[in-house]
C-alpha cells in the first residue's frame, strides 16, 4: 500500500526559494538570493507560514491522498513546490523532489515515537567530502575507471544516518595471568625462572553516548570505523537541519542493538582494568564479569558522505564522518590493469605473469 505523507520545505523568507544547511557557515543558506539565515529565523518563519488566520496549522496546502497502489512498504508524499508524487523507501525521513529538486522533509519519521533527540549538524560540506574520496584513490593506478569518473564521484551524498546512543553505569571484575621472568648466567650455564600470578582487578565506570547504527542500510564495521563522533557540536533535534540531506529513520530497535552496545561496553571496561596491571612481563585475560545498572539509550542522527559504486555484481561503499572527516572505504581492482601491468613488469611472454593473472581472474 502506498501511504501518503505530510512534508515539510523550508522556505528562503527572501525569494521563496528551497534553503539548505550548510556544514562550511553552520547557517541556513538560500542558494538563489545568497541570503544567509541563522536556525531561530528560519523556525520562525516556518511556524508563521503554517499558521491559518484562525492559529491552526494550514493542511490545505499537503494535498494528501488516501490512493492505494501495488507498492508494498512505500511511502508516497506530493511536493508542496511542483506537486509531483514521489514515492520513496518508508524508512526515509529526508530526501529531495526528483522532479524540482527541492528538498524535503518527511515529518511522519521524524516526529512523535521516531523523533530523535539530537542531531550533530553536518560539518564538512560535499565539496571537502569530493576532495577526500579523490584523494583516497590517488596513487591506486589498479582502480577501475568508474570510480575515478567525476560525474560519479558527485553522486557522494550527505546522509543522516540513525544512531542509539547507549548510557550506563558498568561493573564488574576481570581474572589476569601473569608471568614475571627471570634470567641470569652462573658458570657455563643459562637460567630462566618463570614466575606465575593471577592478578584480579575491579571497578566501575559511567558510559555516555556509546554508539550503535541503527540502520540495517548501513555496514556495522563501516558505520564503527569512521567513529569517533565529537559530541560537543550536538544539538537537540531540529528537522531544520535535514533539509539539503538525505535522512533515514531506524529500522533496528534500540532492544536489538543492545547487545552490541554492551559488548563494546564491557570490553572497554576489561580493557581500562588490564591497564592497571603493570609491572609483568605478560599478561593474558583469563575471565571476566560485567554488569550494568542505570541503562538508557537515546536516539540521534548523525552526519555521514556515502557513496556505493556497483562493480561486476559487488558493491563498494565508500563512507566518510561527515563532522570529523574520517575515512573508510572497500576498493576493487581492476583485472584488466593488473594484467597489463604485471606484463609490462615481468614481460609479455612471462610465465609467471599468466600464472598470476590467472589467479587473480578466479579469486577476485
Amino acid at each position: 500500500m502506498l501511504k501518503m505523507s505530510t512534508t515539510i520545505e523550508y522556505k528562503c523568507p527572501n525569494c521563496g526559494a528551497p534553503i539548505i544547511f550548510s556544514g562550511a557557515t553552520q547557517n541556513f543558506e538560500c542558494e538563489y538570493c545568497s541570503t544567509t539565515f541563522s536556525r531561530e529565523q528560519v523556525e520562525l518563519y516556518n511556524q508563521v507560514q503554517q499558521q491559518g488566520e484562525n492559529g491552526q496549522s494550514n493542511n490545505a496546502s499537503w494535498n494528501i491522498s488516501s490512493q492505494q497502489n501495488e507498492y508494498l512498504n512505500t511511502m508516497g508524499y506530493i511536493c508542496t513546490s511542483c506537486g509531483a508524487e514521489i514515492n520513496c523507501d518508508e524508512n526515509t525521513a529526508a530526501t529531495e523532489c526528483i522532479y524540482c529538486g527541492n528538498p524535503v522533509i518527511l515529518t511522519r519519521n521524524v516526529s512523535g515515537m521516531l523523533k530523535p533527540d539530537f542531531i550533530i549538524p553536518f560539518k564538512k560540506t560535499k565539496e571537502e567530502a569530493k576532495q577526500a574520496l579523490r584523494n583516497f584513490y590517488k596513487g591506486k593506478k589498479l582502480l577501475p575507471k568508474v570510480f575515478k569518473d567525476e560525474n560519479h564521484i558527485d553522486k557522494i551524498t550527505g546522509l543522516y544516518v540513525p544512531f542509539w546512543l547507549f548510557n550506563c553505569v558498568a561493573s564488574g571484575v576481570a581474572n589476569f595471568n601473569a608471568t614475571k621472568v627471570r634470567r641470569w648466567t652462573q658458570g657455563d650455564y643459562r637460567y630462566k625462572e618463570t614466575s606465575h600470578f593471577v592478578v584480579t582487578r575491579s571497578g566501575s565506570a559511567v558510559f555516555q553516548k556509546v554508539p550503535v547504527d541503527g540502520s540495517k542500510k548501513m555496514a556495522d564495521d563501516y558505520m564503527d570505523s569512521i567513529e569517533p563522533f565529537d559530541y560537543k557540536d550536538m544539538v537537540n533535534f531540529n528537522d531544520a537541519y535535514l533539509s539539503g540531506f538525505l535522512a533515514d529513520k531506524y529500522d533496528v530497535s534500540a532492544e536489538e542493538t543492545e547487545s552490541r552496545a554492551i559488548l563494546r561496553i564491557e570490553n572497554s571496561l576489561v580493557s581500562d582494568l588490564r591497564s592497571t596491571v603493570t609491572g609483568y612481563d605478560s599478561v593474558t585475560l583469563s575471565s571476566s564479569h560485567i554488569s550494568t545498572s542505570d541503562n538508557s539509550a537515546d536516539y540521534a542522527l548523525l552526519p555521514v558522505w556515502i557513496l556505493n559504486t556497483n562493480y561486476k555484481g559487488q558493491t563498494y561503499m565508500f563512507a566518510m564522518n561527515g563532522q570529523t572527516g574520517k575515512i573508510v572505504g572497500k576498493l576493487p581492482i581492476d583485472k584488466g590493469r593488473f594484467c597489463r601491468w604485471l606484463f609490462g613488469l615481468t614481460g609479455l611472454f612471462s610465465v609467471i605473469g599468466v600464472i598470476l593473472c590467472i589467479i587473480l581472474y578466479y579469486l577476485y
